[in-house]
């Protein structure tokens, strides 16, 4: 089987961990692996050798990153296929089965999985995608229904029929997140089962329907792929062309294909599955106290109950707290009861209304060539840290608004302004002016920090004008 991992998608319940240039397959649980890697692993594990990772443009070298950081249930290799702007995943999927056909993977089965799920029982998994790869490879469509815990109102279900001798149940109706009333209704009759977004079918199978039922978006899928572009210093890393692909529909492979489709069946799971799609499930996946409070990092409760707490940099102390959510970043902190965490996602689209950056960006960027984090700003001026890894390099650039002022901490840093290169070791600085052509690289074996000052009238990320880039981010 070929493992298709769609890695996409903001989780803006999950603010302000989750943001739009972080988003939830990077989260980690604990100090573990994260979202990503737990869900190639998994799929490795049940039987996949190799990965098409479906992901954003802007995710790619992170994605990368992530993958490369696997030691155990790597897969045997894997590609990513970058979109230039999200299109929801029947675009996604169009262009992951397109590649498998051309690539040694058409008699296999693709088994499509989000991202940032989270399994509990594995081996459970692995022997359900056995039985799904069966039916995948005689024609139909899997889908993975999760049999119903609770009445949740957040996931949408599927209405089935009995189970044939093979497992699968044809699938007779999808429906929309359904009210309280409706979830018990749909728990009780025992016919109704989440749908997961997981699914399995071979690439003839797929690209079969969607000609027949989605003609325009296989189109735009197949003219993406055609006029795409590979580096050649990342030969595992296509971009979608951008003309072609937005041309495709924005709509899901369930309104595409899944509720139109005559051969669509569903597997029933009992795998412990959770979507982790606000911070009540995230709680729901960590040991809980007596009292039934969670926490992750450096945390202090006393007369809490059913209270979690996140903390990244500081103590956090939470005292006579019930039903409470609270998750403090390096930059922005929530608050909230238990019961309300799908309504996170408002105070996201507050931010992006004031066009706030802590909708977006966490004070520490990552970037292809390291980090940066953002200290201080002020009016006129910001402070940042900077960190490079060992060999790689910023791009030329200029700034048509600021200045900067460069003092090496540890490390060695290689430095061009305005034509003239010289090598700073620590203690020691430079001066970047207003319009000056410049780039800043590591030549060492050992990552190279530095503290920037910038002064001007604008400190605004968006002045940076790059002229020659080895991650491919010019023009």
């Amino acid at each position: 089987m070929l493992a298709v991992i769609l890695s996409g998608g903001s989780g803006t319940r999950l603010w302000p961990v989750s943001r739009e240039a972080l988003p939830k397959p990077f989260m980690r649980l604990g100090n573990g692996a994260s979202l990503l890697q737990r869900t190639v692993a998994r799929a490795v594990a049940a039987g996949c050798g190799d990965c098409l990772v479906v992901t954003n443009r802007e995710y790619g070298f992170r994605t990368g990153e992530e993958l490369e950081a696997m030691r155990s249930n790597a897969p045997r290799s894997s590609q990513l296929l970058l979109e230039p702007i999200g299109r929801n995943t029947a675009p996604a999927i169009a262009a992951a089965a397109l590649w498998a056909e051309a690539h040694g993977h058409a008699a296999e089965a693709l088994l499509v999985l989000p991202a940032d799920h989270l399994i509990q029982d594995e081996p459970r998994f692995a022997m359900l995608v056995a039985q799904a790869r069966a039916l995948a490879l005689a024609g139909r469509i899997v889908l993975f229904g999760i049999r119903p815990t609770m009445p949740e109102t957040g996931f949408g279900y599927l209405e089935c029929g009995a189970p044939d001798a093979d497992g699968a149940a044809a699938v007779k109706r999808f429906v929309e997140k359904p009210d309280a009333d409706k979830a018990a209704e749909y728990l009780a009759s025992g016919r109704f089962l989440w749908n997961s977004g997981m699914f399995c079918f071979t690439p003839a199978t797929i690209v079969a329907a969607l000609e027949a039922l989605a003609p325009e978006v296989l189109a735009a899928a197949r003219g993406a792929l055609a006029a795409g572009r590979t580096d050649p210093k990342f030969p595992a890393r296509l971009d979608l062309d951008r003309a072609s692909f937005e041309l495709a529909p924005d709509i899901s492979i369930d309104y595409a294909v899944m509720e139109r489709a005559d051969n669509v069946v569903a597997l029933p799971a009992d795998f412990g599955w959770s979507d982790i799609g606000s911070w009540k499930a995230v709680a729901q996946e960590l040991p809980a106290d007596a009292a039934g409070n969670t926490v992750s990092g450096e945390v202090l409760l006393a007369d809490c109950a059913n209270t979690h707490v996140q903390s990244e940099d500081r103590l956090v102390a939470a005292v006579g707290l019930r039903d409470v959510v609270i998750v403090d970043t390096a930059d922005a902190l929530l608050v909230c009861d238990r019961n309300s965490t799908q309504k996170v996602k408002d105070v996201v689209v507050e931010l992006k209304r004031r066009d706030h950056e802590a909708h977006r960006l966490h004070r520490t960027v990552a970037r292809p060539w390291g980090t940066y984090t953002t200290l201080q700003e002020g009016t006129r001026f910001k402070i940042k840290r900077i960190e490079v890894k060992p060999g790689a390099s910023l791009s030329l650039q200029m700034h048509h608004h600021r200045s900067e002022h460069w003092v090496v901490v540890s490390g060695t840093a290689r430095v061009t302004v305005g034509g003239k290169e010289l090598l700073l070791a620590p203690n020691e600085s430079t001066y970047v002016p207003v319009g000056s052509q410049h780039r800043l690289e590591n030549p060492g074996r050992v990552p190279l920090t530095l503290i920037e000052v910038q002064c001007g009238d604008y400190v605004g990320e968006d002045d940076i004008v790059r002229l020659d880039d080895r991650y491919g981010r010019t023009g």
